[in-house]
């Protein structure tokens, strides 16, 4: 007797009891649910984003995929903004969008590396044989390779079998393995990343010129340049300070985001035992630095600080305040941020909690630092050099307390966090925060559609950040909403996520048609879902997965109020019939089986 028969004769526990028998049956679900305004505002945005970004495309792009643009080496306007205009579109895919958003990601993806590996630098050496060579940034930091690199990141999620980015996947993980000799960028022995520039062209082992970090001169003044400078000149004293590159630094933490690739892809061992090992000695590094990570490990000798014990130093590092040209004043641009990459890479692959726990123990190492200020009030650190901790703040220093309360779950990590509109709701102390953070979003979609309308700058006179904030992908709320994720953001990271989902009808990523998703509770063992089909005349069929790669284990599913227990899988099949829909509570162990890029269909 098929499941759905079972309605008629039989208690929803008997329902739940007889898919607890077959796991690869689907659940049936048939009790009527009234539209959900989320639901319905969820399937607007993933209607109205692929027009709007379809018709960024043709204005930006040609037909090879090239952005129309002055395209030039730089750090504050070079290949990783260009990358950025089309950021999202991979998820907004994975999401559940149409078929026609991949179509033209893959069209400007690939058309943007041909691009970029087409156009030389004359004076930047790095950049004489193709900002890209081999199809990869030649030399960068991990801030802007990071950046340049956030869409090929997210493209498992959709495309793992294309053959271009399997090959890719290898090919730019073995950048960093020691594997290609014309980037010795990693060193095997000392488990070190040789400097904090790097590439295809392998590692920067001298100081950097503020050419290197601009690029070859232009006329600046026929542009509208991103960080409000006027002139070359503003240009290259921008980047007077940041010279000192060589050796390893927090940022390129980003970089184990290659291997994690590939692991995720191959499964082959030594991508794991690569992060592991890395990881590890970074973690290392840091207990024996009081519990702070360093921004300068010497790449001759993997001392940390080098020989004048300089742990804070190097560019983006603990101590680097360097002076804005443009208004004359110093900031702090310490990018610890950007490490928390790494961390969530190595939790993802091994489940292993010593990872967040390196973390939360640096948190309270900083904030150990504190000071009573004149007023009697204590202030907190987010800087230190060569006088000692400095940038100063009234509250303690939370970087990467988000990240930190997603890995671990653990509720004094929740209250190191401050004000979170998501996370009052997931608390269910804010129900009103599912439509409203949609509504923000579909706004966000017309305004960008309305902006890019409006720009009459030719394509000789746009730099390739001028078009970044017209990009109408908006899916943060989705992320949230749909998946329990935390929005991976610019970084570079990978997807966190508590549930994804697989349209089996169709083969491919994302939610059926008509369906919405909402993950409304959240805790180490226990997601709550609400699943509806707004057709009213089709059933619609789904696959929930556990994590964003198959890495949470499902050991339960309760059904409006009635479980039984499954044998333990990462995913399972739902069968909404028409106008359905039900709340799910799904019992898991997080962090419990392999990650994977591969679809259920293909690993079941």
């Amino acid at each position: 007797m098929k499941l759905r028969h079972l309605f008629a004769t039989a208690t929803l526990a008997t329902i739940v009891s007889a898919f607890a028998q077959s796991t690869k049956a689907p659940i049936e679900i048939a009790t009527p649910m009234p539209a959900p305004e989320w639901a319905k505002l969820e399937r607007q945005i993933l209607a109205e984003s692929v027009p709007a970004c379809l018709e960024f495309e043709q204005k930006y792009y040609d037909e090879r995929g090239y952005l129309q643009c002055f395209v030039r080496w730089g750090a504050n306007d070079g290949a990783d903004d260009a990358f950025e205009n089309f950021a999202d579109w991979p998820q907004l895919h994975a999401l559940g969008a149409s078929d026609e958003i991949l179509r033209i990601f893959l069209k400007t993806w690939n058309g943007m590396i041909r691009q970029y590996s087409e156009a030389k630098t004359i004076d930047v050496p790095a950049g004489r044989d193709g900002i890209y060579f081999k199809e990869f940034n030649a030399q960068a930091d991990w801030m802007h390779q990071g950046e340049g690199l956030r869409t090929f990141n997210q493209l498992g999620l959709t495309a793992p079998d294309l053959p271009i980015y399997q090959e890719r996947v290898r090919r730019f993980a073995g950048l960093y393995m020691a594997e290609d000799p014309d980037a010795p960028n990693y060193d095997p022995k000392l488990k070190l990343i040789r400097s904090m520039q790097n590439g295809s062209k392998g590692p920067m082992l001298r100081k950097a010129t503020a050419l290197d970090w601009v690029g070859d001169p232009f006329e600046v003044a026929n542009f509208l340049a991103g960080h409000g400078e006027s002139t070359y000149a503003q240009f290259l004293e921008h980047y007077r300070d940041y010279s000192e590159v060589a050796g390893d630094h927090f940022l390129n933490l980003v970089a184990t985001t290659l291997p994690t690739d590939a692991f995720l892809l191959t499964h082959e061992p030594s991508y794991k035992q690569w992060l592991i090992d890395y990881m590890d000695a970074w973690v290392a590094r840091m207990k024996a630095n009081g519990g702070v990570i360093p921004s300068y490990v010497d790449f001759r000798d993997g001392k940390i600080g080098g020989p004048d014990n300089k742990w804070w130093g190097n560019a983006y590092g603990w101590g680097f305040s360097p002076s804005n040209p443009v208004t004359g004043k110093r900031e702090n641009r310490n990018r610890i941020p950007r490490a928390t990459v790494g961390f969530a890479n190595a939790l993802l692959v091994t489940g292993d909690q010593k990872y967040p726990e390196a973390w939360r123990t640096m948190m309270d190492a900083v904030n150990s630092h504190a000071r009573t200020a004149a007023d009697g009030k204590r202030e907190y650190p987010t800087m230190c050099g060569a006088d000692g901790w400095y940038g100063w703040q009234k509250e303690p220093w939370n970087v990467g307390a988000l990240e930190l309360w997603y890995w671990s779950q653990r509720t004094d990590d929740r209250e190191r966090i401050g004000k979170s509109e998501w996370l009052e709701f997931l608390d269910g102390r804010n129900p009103a925060f599912p439509e409203a953070a949609l509504r923000r979003d579909l706004a966000a979609i017309e305004k960008k559609v309305t902006g890019f309308r409006a720009d009459t700058k030719p394509p000789e006179r746009r730099l390739a950040d001028n078009m970044m904030d017209f990009n109408p992908a908006s899916v943060a709320a989705l992320e949230e909403l749909m998946w329990g994720a935390l929005p991976p953001g610019r970084e570079g990271s990978l997807l966190s996520a508590r549930l994804r989902y697989f349209d089996p009808v169709a083969k491919r990523a994302g939610v059926p048609p008509d369906v919405g998703a909402l993950v409304s509770e959240m805790s180490d063992t226990r997601t709550v879902v609400t699943l509806v089909n707004l057709s009213a005349t089709e059933s619609r069929t789904l696959i929930v997965q556990g994590g964003g790669y198959g890495e949470h284990r499902i050991e339960a599913i309760d059904v409006e109020g009635r479980a039984a227990p499954i044998a333990a899988r990462h995913f399972f099949t739902v069968r909404l019939a028409p106008g359905a829909g039900a709340r799910l509570v799904l019992t898991m162990r997080r962090y419990a089986n392999p990650p994977t890029v591969h679809f259920p269909w293909d690993r079941s």
